[in-house]
């Protein structure tokens, strides 16, 4: 398995500016890229929609039953557009996880984009400022370290909590 440059491994799941993607983004790492795949998404209900609402459907099962079968279909499209940023998220942490251990091996990639609290929860706040310099690649990997070993003495408590739950 290759080892991706730290700027893709970032680009993945931050935007230029730094902030956390709601919609994690493959296309650095040879997936699909998160515009596509937001397209697909806001295509959907229209697709449904057109589907549904004919003549040839409004002939055979009229107007009452055009209607229940969009509701019905509609909450399915959730849930499938659900399993879509799912599977995407996991794509994207699966292919990047081994290149992110060969940089951060004492960093947990999952406990970073956790939504909860961790040690790591203020990680987007600090690239922000970081994300902004434009650094090249050695000097955001030894920043970004400088940062997580910052998180960590800030988090010691927290840390060692959940070290010791594991």
């Amino acid at each position: 398995m290759s080892t991706y440059p730290l700027k893709s491994i970032l680009a993945t799941f931050t935007n230029k500016n730094g902030k956390k993607l709601t919609l994690f983004n493959a296309a650095p790492v040879g997936g699909f890229s998160s515009l596509v795949i937001k397209a697909i998404i806001l295509a959907m209900p229209f697709l449904e929609y057109f589907a549904i609402f004919n003549d040839f459907v409004y002939k055979k099962v009229g107007l009452v039953t055009q209607i229940v079968m969009f509701i019905v279909f509609m909450s399915m499209m959730m849930m499938i557009i659900f399993f879509i940023i799912y599977m995407t998220r996991k794509s994207v942490i699966k292919k990047i996880m081994p290149s992110w251990d060969t940089y951060f091996s004492d960093v947990d990639l999952t406990m970073v984009l956790a939504v909860g609290i961790t040690p790591y929860s203020d990680f987007f706040k600090h690239y922000t400022k970081i994300a902004a310099q434009d650094l090249s690649d050695e000097a955001l990997h030894k920043k970004l370290q400088d940062l997580f070993v910052q998180m960590q003495e800030k988090n010691a408590d927290l840390l060692i909590a959940m070290n010791k739950d594991n």
